[in-house]
C-alpha cells in the first residue's frame, strides 16, 4: 500500500495502549494519551518511567508493538515517514550539530532560507547575543559536533533550527537537563516563545522547565500514575508533588 503524506495536523495526536519492550522488560504497558492540537504535554518521572521512549515512537525511530499511534486519525505507520517526520521539531538533550556554519546547521531543514530569516530564529532562540560577535557572525565554522560552542550555545542552535523548521508539533526531550543555570534560564525562556501556538511534547526531568504546561503526566514504571495541571497535581500530594519536593530542596 502507498503511504498517506499529510500536508498539515489539524486535530491531535492519540496513543491508544501502546505497549513496548526493550528485549523483554516492557518500558510501556498500555499506555494511552490525547495530545490535542496547540496544547503542551509534559511527560514526568523517575529515569527509566518510558518518557524518552514516547518521542522514539512519536517520530518513528521506534515502531510500537502493540496498540496504535495515530495523526489526525492515521495510523502513523500508514504515513510516510518524510510527512510524519515533517510535521516535528525534536531538540534533545544532545544536540546534534555537524562541521560547518551556524547557517547551515540552523537552515538543515529548510535549505533555501535566507540570512534574514536564520537570524530572526537566532534571536528567537536567545542565539543572536552570542553569534553576532563570531568573527563570522551566522558564517562562523562552529567545528566538530560544534565543538567550539558551550553546552548552552548548542541547544540553543538546536532551538534555532526548530524555530525555523517552524512544524507544527514541537517534541522536547529533556532539552535542558545538561546546562547550568544561567544557560538552563535562556534555553528555557527561548522554549517558551516557541512553544507559544504550537502542539508541544516536553519530556523534562527538571520539573522548573514544564509547570506552565496544559497537562503533565507523571508516568511510573511505564504507566500514567498521575495527570493534571501543576497546581492540580500540587493538590493531589501525591508522586508529582513528592518530586516537586525533592527538586526544590
Amino acid at each position: 500500500t502507498n503511504p498517506i503524506t499529510i500536508d498539515r495536523f489539524n486535530q491531535g495526536i492519540d496513543i491508544n495502549n501502546v505497549t513496548f519492550a526493550y528485549e523483554d522488560e516492557n518500558v510501556l504497558k498500555n499506555f494511552s494519551l490525547h495530545i490535542p492540537k496547540g496544547k503542551s504535554v509534559a511527560l514526568v518521572g523517575q529515569s527509566g518511567s518510558g518518557k524518552s521512549t514516547i518521542a522514539n515512537l512519536l517520530t518513528r525511530f521506534y515502531d510500537v508493538q502493540d496498540g496504535t499511534i495515530s495523526m489526525d486519525g492515521h495510523d502513523i505507520k500508514d504515513l510516510s515517514l518524510k510527512s510524519l517526520r515533517d510535521q516535528m521539531a525534536l531538540v534533545t538533550q544532545d544536540s546534534i550539530l555537524f562541521n560547518d556554519t551556524i547557517a547551515v546547521n540552523v537552515a538543515l531543514a529548510n535549505k533555501n532560507a535566507s540570512d534574514e530569516e536564520i537570524i530572526n530564529a537566532l534571536k528567537i532562540a536567545n542565539a543572536w547575543e552570542f553569534v553576532k560577535d563570531l568573527p563570522d557572525g551566522i558564517h562562523t565554522n562552529i567545528g566538530d559536533s560544534g565543538g567550539k560552542l558551550s553546552g548552552g550555545q548548542k541547544q540553543r542552535l538546536s532551538i534555532a533550527r526548530a524555530v525555523l523548521k517552524n512544524a507544527p508539533i514541537l517534541v522536547l526531550d529533556e532539552a535542558t537537563s545538561a546546562l547550568d543555570t544561567e544557560s538552563e534560564r535562556l534555553v528555557q525562556d527561548a522554549l517558551e516563545k516557541v512553544m507559544k501556538n504550537r502542539t508541544s511534547i516536553v519530556i523534562a526531568h527538571r520539573l522548573s522547565t514544564i509547570q506552565n504546561a496544559d497537562n503533565i503526566v507523571v508516568m511510573n514504571k511505564g504507566e500514567i500514575a498521575e495527570q493534571g495541571t501543576h497546581a492540580e497535581l500540587i493538590e493531589m500530594k501525591g508522586l508529582y508533588n513528592g518530586l516537586v519536593g525533592m527538586q526544590s530542596l
